[in-house]
C-alpha cells in the first residue's frame, strides 16, 4: 500500500469517525434532553429510550444487525464494511456522550422556551454528521443503508429519501410524544436533509455554460484568453435546420459567471446560453481530487 492509498484510507475513516461523533453529539446534547424525535432506526431507538429506558447506543446497534444482513449483497463488501464501521462508531460515540452526561462532564442543552435554537443546532449537527459519513462512503445503518441502495439504483437524492422515511416514522411517533415535539422534529429533519445534500454534492459550487452561437471556435478562443479556462466544442445538429454545428461547453467558478456572460454577449448578442449548477469540480483550475 503506497502513501496515496494510506492517505485515502486515513481520510475515509477520519471522515467516518468525525461524522459519527458529530451526529452522536447532536443526539445526546440536543435531541434527547429536549424530548425531540429523530427519524430512521435511530428514531426507533429514541422511542425505546423514552418509553422503557433502553440506551440509544444499545438499541441502535441491535436493530441494525438484521439490516446489515439484507444490505450485504446490495452495497458490496467495501460499502458494507464502511456501513458497519459507521454504525459501530455511532454506537461507541453515543455511549461516550451518554456516559459524559451521566458523569456531568458535559451539561446537555435543555430548554423549555427557545426551542428554535435547539432545532437549528440539532439540524446542523445531525445533518453535518450524516453528510460527512455519507461523504466517506459509509452509513450509520438503518434507513441510511436503504437510502444508499436507492441512491445507487435510481439516483434519487439521499436527503430526500431519508426525509420520506422519517416522515413515516415521525407520524407514528405521535402516539408516544406530544405533537408540538413532532412538529419541531420535522424542522430538524428538514434542515438535516438539506445539509446532507449540501455536503454530499460539495460545498464548492461552480457553473457550467452550454452556449450556441455564431463562430463557436472564435468564442472558445476568447474564453481561453480572457478567463484562462478550458473550453470543449461539442458536435451538434440543429433539430429544425438540420445543420451541423458546434456547441461551446465551459465550467467556471461562481466568481467568473458575470464575466463569461459579458464575453458571450459581446461576441454574439443572440447567443443561446444554458447555465447549470455544478458540484465537486476536480481538475486543473479547480480542486485537486
Amino acid at each position: 500500500m503506497d502513501k496515496r492509498e494510506i492517505w485515502h484510507v486515513f481520510r475515509t475513516w477520519g471522515l467516518l469517525a468525525a461524522g459519527a461523533a458529530l451526529y452522536a453529539f447532536g443526539l445526546q446534547y440536543f435531541i434527547l434532553p429536549n424530548f425531540l424525535m429523530e427519524g430512521g432506526v435511530t428514531g426507533i431507538a429514541v422511542l425505546l429510550n423514552y418509553s422503557i429506558g433502553i440506551s440509544v447506543w444499545l438499541s441502535t446497534l441491535a436493530i441494525n444487525i438484521p439490516i446489515f444482513v439484507i444490505g450485504w449483497r446490495k452495497l458490496g463488501n467495501d460499502s458494507i464494511v464502511l456501513s458497519i464501521g459507521g454504525t459501530v462508531l455511532l454506537s461507541i460515540f453515543l455511549w461516550i456522550f451518554e456516559r459524559s452526561i451521566e458523569q456531568s462532564w458535559i451539561i446537555p442543552f435543555k430548554t423549555e422556551q427557545d426551542f428554535m435554537l435547539v432545532v437549528l443546532y440539532a439540524g446542523l449537527t445531525l445533518g453535518t454528521g450524516l453528510g460527512l459519513v455519507f461523504r466517506a462512503g459509509g452509513t450509520t445503518g438503518g434507513v441510511d443503508i436503504v437510502a444508499r441502495i436507492l441512491n445507487r439504483r435510481f439516483g434519487w437524492s439521499m436527503g430526500q429519501i431519508i426525509l420520506t422515511f422519517d416522515a413515516i416514522i415521525l407520524g407514528t411517533s405521535l402516539v408516544f410524544i406530544p405533537k408540538e415535539k413532532v412538529l419541531y422534529t420535522i424542522v430538524v429533519v428538514f434542515i438535516a436533509s438539506k445539509l446532507i445534500d449540501f455536503i454530499q454534492e460539495g460545498a464548492y459550487a461552480a457553473k457550467s455554460f452550454t452556449i450556441i452561437c455564431r463562430e463557436p471556435r472564435k468564442l472558445a478562443g476568447i474564453i481561453t484568453q480572457q478567463l484562462d479556462r478550458g473550453v470543449t466544442l461539442l458536435p451538434a445538429i440543429g433539430g429544425y435546420s438540420n445543420r451541423s454545428w458546434e456547441v461551446v461547453y465551459c465550467v467556471v467558478s461562481r466568481y467568473e459567471i458575470r464575466k463569461l456572460k459579458s464575453l458571450v454577449r459581446q461576441h454574439d448578442k443572440r447567443a443561446f446560453m444554458v447555465i447549470s449548477d455544478v458540484h465537486d469540480v476536480f481538475g486543473e483550475g479547480f480542486r485537486e481530487s
